[in-house]
């Protein structure tokens, strides 16, 4: 089976319809991102297969929790899940930020050959980025403890916005130490096609200011 065809099947079976040219573009993105693996160890996974599984339908597993007009990609590394998920919502901005200027030169050849025009890359640590307005929705999928991912990224999501945190198994003992300024909204399964591992996104929002 082809990149495209096991891309096809993938997504299929997450249920999750997507727009026309995105599975080119998600299988483009892996083509560049497989090249680039090779001079810069930008991910750990190396076969593609496996990249389909752990890199793509992983990143597009929280696309129903997303909420525009502004994303924020927290330590976006490779793009994940950033980049396949601004193909997935292309009438969405993405930001996708990380401090690391080889991942960074990554991210801005993807936009760029992939045509993103929905995407912004910012190299910065998070906790120094200033964006002039905030983000509907702050998502992260390898960002540390839910307590790091709040008290650096916390302040970049708007009042009414979403925090969305990827993790494995279900973080009891990180929920049990979230700072009251956050609630915990809720959290919820992932099922990823052919993933063993266990899978979940947690979903935090600011307290009322009320």
């Amino acid at each position: 089976m082809s990149i495209k065809q096991s891309i096809i099947v993938g997504v299929e079976r997450l249920g999750l319809p997507l727009p026309d040219g995105a599975v080119p573009r998600l299988a483009a993105y892996l083509a560049l991102l497989e090249r680039w693996n090779r001079a810069y160890n930008l991910t750990a996974v190396r076969d593609p297969d496996a990249m389909v599984v752990r890199h793509l339908l992983d990143s597009l597993s929280i696309l129903p929790w997303i909420e525009g007009p502004r994303v924020l990609d927290v330590g976006s590394g490779a793009g994940l899940p950033g980049i396949p998920l601004a193909i997935a919502r292309p009438e969405a901005t993405f930001c996708l930020l990380d401090s690391n200027g080889k991942r960074t030169r990554f991210l801005n050849q993807a936009v760029a050959e992939l045509q993103l025009k929905n995407v912004e890359v910012v190299r910065s640590r998070v906790e120094d980025y200033q964006p002039k307005i905030l983000f509907n929705s702050v998502a992260s999928r390898a960002f540390a403890t839910l307590a790091e991912l709040l008290a650096n990224a916390g302040r970049l999501c708007a009042p009414d916005g979403r925090l969305l945190a990827m993790k494995g198994v279900f973080p009891d003992d990180e929920l049990a130490r979230l700072p009251p300024a956050y609630v915990l909204v809720g959290v919820y399964p992932l099922y990823v096609p052919n993933l063993e591992a266990e899978r979940c996104l947690v979903h935090l929002a600011p307290a009322s200011r009320d």
